[in-house]
């Protein structure tokens, strides 16, 4: 497995349009368990392909003690009304805001191995992911979500900490490697 780098806002691959998966190649069960790796190592609760560079149509989730692939996925139902709640997002770290999403959604994807399954009516932390890794899919992100009021706060937050990461991608450490060899891990 290998952390992968995460594109952060700015990078045009975070506002596209992903592709359907029509296949399950090892590239992609690869890519799914690198994904994981980066959610891990990044102390997220999902990330979806566009999150590192890719468009095909796939997230992973930890959330609620379900630990998911999701490929193709596609919100099916909802339910229980708005809930508004903090949300936050690898992409754009350290920028936070109360976004309002479905209480209860039921999204219905592809596993790992192609099969076709149901999560029914989604809520707390799981059901929000779910719908923040959906809307990923799908070229949008949480700011999408804020009121103009919140949206410009959040925005005036991203230019402070956008400088950190040239080039529109933030590169985790590299772990285990001692501080030295890290500094030299790339060359």
């Amino acid at each position: 497995m290998a952390r992968l780098d995460i594109h952060v806002l700015g990078s045009p691959i975070l506002r596209q349009e992903t592709e359907l998966v029509t296949q399950i190649t090892p590239e992609l069960r690869r890519l799914v368990d690198d994904m994981f790796e980066t959610m891990d190592a990044a102390n997220g609760v999902g990330l979806a392909a566009p999150q590192v560079g890719r468009i095909e149509r796939l997230a992973v989730v930890d959330a609620d003690d379900q630990r998911l692939v999701i490929i193709n996925p596609e919100i099916v139902s909802k339910a229980g009304g708005l809930v508004r709640g903090e949300e936050g997002c690898l992409s754009i770290p350290e920028v936070y805001g109360d976004v309002d999403r479905h209480a209860l959604v039921t999204v219905r994807a592809q596993d790992i191995d192609g099969n076709w399954f149901e999560i029914e009516d989604a809520g707390d932390l799981l059901g929000r992911c779910l719908q923040h890794e959906i809307d990923h899919l799908h070229g949008k992100i949480f700011f999408d979500r804020l009121s103009l009021l919140k949206k410009r706060r959040a925005v005036r937050e991203w230019e402070e900490e956008k400088t950190k990461y040239p080039r529109n991608v933030r590169v985790l450490p590299v772990g285990d490697l001692p501080p030295e060899k890290s500094a030299t891990a790339d060359t």
